[in-house]
């Protein structure tokens, strides 16, 4: 399973530097927190969202992504974890079709020096923040349990 790096681009004359060049993750969840400040909209906070808010980022108020990683899951099997220009994989799937294969030992690689995911790096230090993200992600679980799939939103107000 390799790393797809989708670049982004955003135009917004006055507004955002143009020419400006960044490595810093923005995931496409974040648009939703973005663009609700962007447009003078405040995020619900009676739910939990995966969204971050990434406009002081793009408005080059600061140089870092409000985001360091984030997981990567399918279906309901966390597969990988992705970290500052680390991915670590808990599953192998070389193809859409296999299926996926538990790894015994995560397997880390260093995006940057490795891109393509052949290689795996022994970079076993990567463990630790990879695990704080999965750590907080089921801590949120926890706290606001995962609403399957085709259930209606329980938020929804009443007509």
């Amino acid at each position: 399973m390799s790393t797809w790096r989708v670049p982004f681009m955003i135009r917004w004359p006055v507004k955002v530097a143009a020419g400006r060049v960044s490595n810093e993750i923005v995931h496409g969840v974040d648009m939703f927190a973005t663009l609700a400040r962007f447009g003078g909209a405040k995020v619900p906070t009676d739910r939990p969202f995966d969204s971050m808010d990434q406009s002081d980022f793009f408005l080059g108020k600061t140089e870092k992504s409000a985001r360091e990683g984030f997981p990567i899951w399918c279906a309901e099997r966390l597969m990988a974890v992705k970290w500052r220009n680390w991915k670590l994989h808990f599953y192998r799937q070389d193809s859409m079709f296999d299926p996926p294969v538990r790894n015994p030992v995560p397997t880390i690689y260093n995006l940057y020096t490795d891109p393509l995911e052949e290689k795996p790096t022994p970079d076993s230090w990567v463990v630790g923040p990879v695990l704080k993200i999965v750590g907080e992600f089921e801590q949120s679980v926890k706290t606001y349990p995962l609403i399957p799939m085709g259930t209606p939103d329980p938020y929804k107000p009443s007509r």
